[in-house]
């Protein structure tokens, strides 16, 4: 059994940053794969980053390359998003959930834990 909590929104100006982190219980943390997803009131929720097991391996969406950077620590069970140069368009509710397959982290498949998710808003 995992659990998930996220921390570090917040209220950000635009080109400002953040850093989310995603805490979890568990000793089997390390073996699982954990995403980044955000969720924008009237919107579905969408990928935003993940990370493969060990920390290797990371993949964007699009509209985040070059601005966030997804790592994970497994000695502190932690995985962190740090964003920058925000804009209005990054506000959401931003959850980490987690599977012991990458691609369904990716695809935003069956995931086996969620957090409870943290707001994140940026001013223009």
């Amino acid at each position: 059994q995992v659990q998930l909590r996220e921390s570090g929104g917040g209220l950000v100006q635009a080109g400002g940053s953040l850093r989310l982190s995603c805490a979890a219980s568990g000793h089997t943390f390390s073996s699982y794969a954990v995403g980044w997803f955000r969720q924008a009131p009237g919107k579905e929720r969408e990928f935003v980053a993940a990370v493969n097991w060990s920390g290797g391996r990371t993949y964007y969406a699009d509209p985040v390359k070059g601005r966030f950077t997804i790592s994970r620590d497994n000695a502190q069970n932690t995985v962190y998003l740090q964003m920058n140069s925000l804009k209005p368009e990054d506000t959401a509710v931003y959850y980490c959930a987690a599977s012991t397959d990458l691609i369904t982290v990716i695809r935003m498949g069956s995931l086996d834990y969620w957090g409870q998710g943290t707001q994140v808003t940026v001013s223009s």
